[in-house]
């Protein structure tokens, strides 16, 4: 553990080995509701260490088996226990360097109408340095020229110190024609019939404007659209837009020139063999997808990898040897030797499903079904309960001083589900309580011992 010196995950990531060796086993399919654990900082919607996830693999399947799968469960689920309009399967299904383009993410919010487009050729022979030998991207809005200069204004704020954008150039096409406000003196009467006729910009809307280096211009375009849409609340109401990004590269470079797995290594390159040993790594796609809900992503997933050779090679474009490969995923390795079915999974997340469907828009802590929770964990916990015929309803104990322990969530149990008897409403959480450390000195001292690493002696090894 990166926080707590001593102490280590028993089952580190997700059951991703596992499930494929049951398949490996002869079993057809499987699923569980599994408990995950991630080293890794916790985010507004990242539950911190531990998280729970439907987990389902499928011998003999292909990508769209696992999605016709994902969009038979999901909706349904959405549907009983909200009353927003819900997406019905098929599912857009998004190519990942599409969604790069049109919208600077991997994680689209379909309910945001804007879209990035790439102005880079408009401005070709335009003389402003701060366009000069930069991938520009822009982003129509339309009606946009009603917003007055403090908005714009705001806006450039943001992507210089949101985004560490340099600038956010703008300007306004006014519904008499004229073109008005922030670069409005480098729109040449070219520029402007380009903008109109091959991008749609109408009188009366505004354009931002992003230069930077491809995938930076990417990336703060992306943010801004988010923003964009929050500030002029463009977001559809009352609705769970699904998608599916495919076709993720098989292999990026990392922030050291190095060629590394972009998302999955256990996933099946498109092509195969031959891809791995003629073409460009990083122009390689796998057969790997994740499930977009409202600018989260919700499940992620692939069909596998199931050929040692084809395995070997993959992690050696990675800068694996044969020997690591053997030494640091034995299990697998030495299971597809004995001839290993084709097959595919993904695992929605269920604590961001809750989240969703409970429009919080963040995850505190999810219990589903019990509390077990221990030492260091803070008070900051809801007990969801999930109800066919009452729905979803959430109780919080963020505003209880004293952190959850053995000793006494049974009370805390207890005072949660009084709350829970009472309004349907979602009570607010103390964030300043959960922004609080706990540390060793907060916890009850029973408490502290459990979760202390213990020293291994002769006498607490245990013989044979």
């Amino acid at each position: 553990s990166r926080l707590h010196p001593g102490e280590f995950y028993a089952l580190p990531q997700a059951p991703q080995q596992f499930k494929q060796l049951l398949m490996v086993s002869g079993f057809d399919k499987y699923f569980q509701i599994a408990p995950c654990f991630r080293d890794e900082d916790p985010r507004a919607d990242r539950a911190p260490g531990e998280f729970y996830q439907l987990d389902f693999e499928m011998s003999f399947a292909t990508q769209e088996d696992v999605f016709k799968v994902i969009e038979d469960v999901v909706p349904s689920t959405f549907e009983k226990f909200t009353n927003w309009k819900v997406d019905k399967g098929p599912f857009i299904r998004i190519p990942y360097l599409e969604a790069m383009e049109k919208y600077g993410i991997d994680k689209p919010d379909l309910r945001n109408p804007l879209i990035i487009q790439d102005v880079t050729a408009v401005f070709a022979n335009i003389e402003f340095n701060a366009f000069k030998d930069k991938t520009i991207k822009a982003i129509v809005v339309s009606n946009g020229a009603e917003q007055g200069r403090k908005f714009f204004d705001k806006m450039t704020e943001f992507a210089v110190e949101e985004c560490e954008a340099k600038g956010l150039a703008w300007t306004k096409f006014e519904k008499d024609g004229t073109v008005q406000g922030g670069i409005a003196k480098f729109i040449t009467d070219e520029a402007k019939a380009k903008l109109e006729n091959e991008f749609g910009v109408k009188p009366g809307d505004s354009i931002f404007f992003i230069a930077d280096e491809f995938h930076k211009a990417q990336k703060i375009a992306g943010l801004v659209r988010i923003e964009l849409g929050k500030r002029l609340d463009l977001l559809e109401k009352d609705v769970y837009r699904f998608c599916f990004i495919v076709d993720f590269p098989m292999y990026e470079l990392s922030d050291e020139g190095t060629i590394d797995f972009s998302h999955n290594p256990f996933s099946m390159p498109q092509g195969g063999l031959e891809a791995l040993q003629t073409m460009n790594p990083l122009d390689i796609l796998a057969y790997q997808y994740d499930l977009v809900c409202n600018g989260y992503e919700m499940a992620s997933g692939a069909v596998r990898n199931h050929n040692p050779e084809l395995m070997v090679k993959a992690f050696e474009i990675a800068g694996y040897s044969e020997q690591e490969v053997e030494n640091r995923f034995g299990a697998l390795y030495n299971a597809f030797k004995y001839g290993t079915p084709p097959h595919a999974g993904a695992a929605p997340g269920v604590d961001r499903m809750i989240m969703l469907i409970t429009n919080e828009g963040i995850i505190i802590r999810t219990l589903v079904s019990d509390i077990s929770v221990v030492g260091r964990n803070t008070s900051g916990v809801k007990l969801i309960n999930i109800d066919s015929e009452k729905g979803i309803r959430v109780a919080s104990i963020a505003k209880v001083r004293e952190p959850m322990n053995p000793e006494n969530q049974e009370d805390l149990l207890k005072k949660m589900e009084k709350e829970l008897e009472g309004e349907n409403e979602i009570i607010e959480d103390d964030e300043e309580l959960l922004e609080e450390e706990v540390t060793e000195e907060t916890l009850p001292e029973e408490t502290v011992e459990e979760t202390a690493p213990q020293e291994t002696t002769a006498e607490t090894v245990p013989t044979a």
